[in-house]
């Protein structure tokens, strides 16, 4: 068997915390040892994170997977043959530091009990037992054929964030997957942190009411199903961000039209206002639109050519210059890593800021603060990265390192390694909670706990290989953002959407423009604090102020962000980006 598993031996002789095995190689020598996982892995108990995918001929994990491996914090099985017997001995105990579990691929027509299949629903009266996966965060179970779902799952992993379902053969959803009321209550309710629920692609005609019940939801995907109406209980998810409903044949065909042109918004507006204009707040919307037509007819008629100057010459502007127009367009390569680290991100360049005068600069930094408490929910939803353009060496690579590898200077450091970033951050932490005797802390400390569990961190780094940004903590000394700074480079990342991103980053672009116009009108010098966060809210005009149009808007570059063979992922800003804050921004294509 050593002679036949090279890998294996080479990763216990030197005690690796890693191992992927993969190939026609791999495929073969599982085949002919009977489609069984290799007992030689079960004598690696350092193991953290085991990948053996692509095996058609893998049926079986084979007995003990989870007593010999304790520390196993990442298990992908994609792409093999294993059935609900085949994992549920491997994965017949608990696993307690699982983090991430990608079944993906093997044809699944039932899961284990242990992921709360239909044999391991408890009876209500049996006290419940402890979580099998009490750390885990994402399931992928996409690509099988799974028609329902057990209850179980939700007391077998309590913590989970991330649930993957594309490509089954579903029904109904939430379906089995909350358990009924009084069957046994989990803590918190079932999946309280719940974000990403997908399941695009299977034969769902009922998405019921109680997907309300899961609370932390910010992102649903049931594209190409066979629904024909959607719940009003959707407009009940309090932190439901992005929706794909596209490719089902919905009767309700207003509401189609919003679903194709993916306006989350206004669809949980209209199921909120009960659907085909019945509600009182579509009722009102629709007073507004005609008051709206009244007074743009009486402006005709009436000539009011003034104040149609002054309204114009007070509105915010931004020019966009294309990728086509763009000499030198900075590109941003995302590498295959980023995909279970942090996978979403979005940038700009944007061009013409002074922050020069008075506490300009300062208004920014106090704005970029708010916008991280407010529409970044402390960093949880996204992270903001501010850089000077003319520091920064294209093109970028949006990659991910191990903590003992990424380095970076952070903004008032020295050059440190992650790992020694967090762990002193950690020791700062609690020097604050001695000091100021109370729990909370503040600056960076506050975000500890967003990368928690992470084998690899996510990070933006230069063409000369340096970390100019370690989201979601901080970014590098090296492209600081100084009061001569002209030219910005703007990053907003994510692990929960790509439309969180790009939302983020609209405000970001209309609060800088925020900052723009209240420079040029306030001639500063060294600046007064009481101003300080004036960029923070709209300007509010006077309309008997003689207003000069500024004739210079700030330019925004768009910037492309593709994947590793040249393929392009992300284009910021595209046509219909911006259009979140179009009322009180005017954007020049």
């Amino acid at each position: 068997m050593a002679a036949a598993w090279p890998e294996l031996e080479a990763a216990a002789r030197e005690r690796r915390r890693e191992l992927a095995l993969a190939g026609a190689a791999v495929a073969e020598r599982v085949a002919a040892g009977g489609g069984r996982l290799p007992a030689a892995v079960l004598a690696l108990p350092l193991l953290r994170s085991l990948e053996l995918s692509g095996c058609p001929a893998l049926r079986e994990l084979g007995p003990g997977l989870a007593a010999a491996l304790p520390a196993l914090h990442t298990l992908v099985l994609r792409g093999n043959a294993l059935g609900p017997a085949g994992l549920g001995e491997g994965l017949g105990g608990p696993l307690p530091a699982l983090r991430l579990l990608d079944l993906s691929g093997n044809g699944l027509e039932a899961l284990p009990a242990a992921l709360g299949g239909a044999a391991g629903a408890e009876p209500a009266a049996e006290p419940a037992a402890a979580p099998a996966f009490p750390q885990l965060r994402s399931l992928n179970l996409s690509g099988n054929r799974l028609r329902e779902l057990g209850p179980g799952l939700a007391s077998a992993a309590p913590q989970l964030q991330a649930l993957l379902l594309t490509g089954n053969r579903l029904r109904a959803l939430p379906g089995g997957l909350l358990p009924p009321a009084g069957a046994g209550a989990v803590p918190g309710g079932p999946f309280p942190l719940l974000s990403r629920l997908e399941a695009a692609d299977n034969e769902v005609a009922e998405l019921g009411a109680d997907i309300a019940a899961l609370p932390a939801l910010k992102s649903l995907d049931v594209a190409n199903n066979r629904l024909q109406e959607l719940p009003a209980a959707l407009a009940d998810c309090p932190r439901l961000k992005e929706a794909n409903f596209r490719g089902n044949q919905l009767k309700d065909k207003r509401l189609e039209k919003m679903v194709n042109g993916c306006q989350t918004k206004a669809i949980l507006e209209y199921l909120r206002a009960g659907g085909r204009g019945k509600g009182k707040a579509e009722s009102a919307r629709e007073e507004a639109r005609k008051k709206k037509r009244e007074k743009q007819q009486q402006k005709k008629d009436g000539g009011d050519g003034e104040q149609d100057e002054l309204e114009e010459a007070s509105k915010l502007m931004v020019k966009v210059l294309h990728i086509s127009e763009n000499p030198a367009p900075l590109v941003v390569k995302a590498s295959l890593g980023v995909k279970d680290v942090r996978p979403f991100i979005v940038c700009c360049v944007l061009k013409g800021a002074n922050l020069k005068p008075g506490n300009a600069l300062k208004r920014f930094l106090s704005m970029q603060t708010k916008l991280h408490e407010d529409i970044c929910e402390k960093r949880t939803a996204a992270t903001i990265a501010t850089h000077d353009l003319q520091l920064i060496k294209g093109p970028l690579t949006y990659d991910v390192q191990p903590p003992d590898e990424l380095k970076i200077t952070p903004l008032g450091r020295k050059e440190i390694k992650a790992k020694d970033l967090l762990r002193q951050l950690q020791l700062e932490a609690e020097e604050q909670r001695k000091q100021k005797k109370r729990q909370n802390v503040s600056g960076l400390h506050k975000y500890l706990q967003l990368l928690d569990g992470k084998d690899s961190y996510p990070c933006l780094v230069d063409a000369e290989g340096v970390v100019i940004s370690f989201p979601p903590i901080t970014n590098s000394e090296k492209t600081k953002i100084r009061k001569d700074t002209r030219d910005l480079f703007l990053e907003v990342t994510s692990d929960t959407s790509l439309q969180i991103c790009k939302d983020v980053m609209d405000t970001l672009i209309l609060k800088i423009a925020e900052l723009h116009r209240f420079t040029l009108e306030n001639k500063e010098d060294s600046g007064s604090d009481n101003e300080s966060d004036a960029f923070c809210r709209p300007v509010n005009l006077n309309p008997g102020q003689n207003i000069q149009p500024v004739n210079f808007p700030l330019v925004v570059e768009q910037v492309r962000v593709v994947d590793t063979d040249g393929n392009l992922k992300v284009l910021y800003p595209s046509k219909t980006d911006l259009a979140t804050v179009s009322s009180l921004l005017t954007v020049i294509r």
